[in-house]
């Protein structure tokens, strides 16, 4: 099978690697680029980290402010995202993989009065303020990176896709999945790309390409693990 990696760099290529080893070709084409942001720490004291993606913890390790955090317990929404923060922080905490599990585990571990802070990207798929703000646990948000997104489909990519050499596509963000829609539109490639297999890390990234008029499935958890076991089903 041929399948579209369209995940940003470095990870593109961790899934690629992966993908081969299961006897997969791949083509990659990140749809996304990570855009480090100059964010400075909010004043006051913090009761913990909070960090939903990868690229967050990966900046968060180069950021100045890092040593002030160290005292601090970290909540991760996955092992991924734990594994790239490092190993400085007091205790390290880890969700079900998504934003809901890791606001119910924050609720469960921070008593009321406790003040978070959630190191981010501008795009975030929950608002952990608006879901712990109940349970009295304020959350500051620092933004540390942005992702842009690809103007165009590179010309090898739109040649195998015009040409039918794309079995299947990975959808690891909304975002990724919204770009594609949109370069697809605009190559003239929504046919082709309707056509195709297209496997999606959560729901509400399929409904990205439900609403384009595609077919897409879903993990049950979202994982990478969970989602290249689709790619036998």
């Amino acid at each position: 099978m041929r399948i579209l990696v369209t995940r940003p760099l470095p990870d593109a290529e961790t899934t690629a690697a992966r993908l081969v080893a299961m006897g997969h070709e791949v083509v990659i084409e990140p749809l996304l680029t990570v855009e480090p942001l100059a964010a400075a720490l909010p004043a006051g004291r913090f009761d913990a980290v909070t960090l939903t993606s990868v690229n967050g913890a990966r900046l968060l390790q180069r950021h100045p402010a890092r040593g002030e955090l160290d005292r601090l317990p970290l909540f991760a929404v996955g092992w991924r995202t734990a594994a790239a923060a490092g190993d400085a922080f007091s205790a390290v905490e880890i969700a079900a993989g998504n934003g809901v599990a890791l606001a119910a585990l924050l609720r469960e571990r921070l008593p009321a009065g406790a003040r978070v802070l959630h190191v981010a990207g501008e795009d975030r798929a929950v608002d952990l303020g608006e879901a712990l703000r109940a349970d009295g646990i304020a959350v500051d948000v620092m933004v540390i990176y942005r992702t842009a997104a690809a103007r165009v489909l590179t010309p090898a990519t739109h040649a195998a896709l015009a040409q039918g050499q794309i079995d299947a596509v990975l959808h690891f963000s909304p975002k990724t999945a919204a770009t594609l829609v949109a370069l697809g539109r605009q190559a003239g490639l929504v046919a082709q790309l309707g056509a195709m297999r297209h496997v999606c890390l959560s729901a509400n990234i399929a409904a990205k390409l439900v609403q384009a008029g595609w077919s897409a499935g879903f993990c049950a958890e979202p994982t990478e693990e969970s989602l290249l076991s689709l790619l036998g089903m």
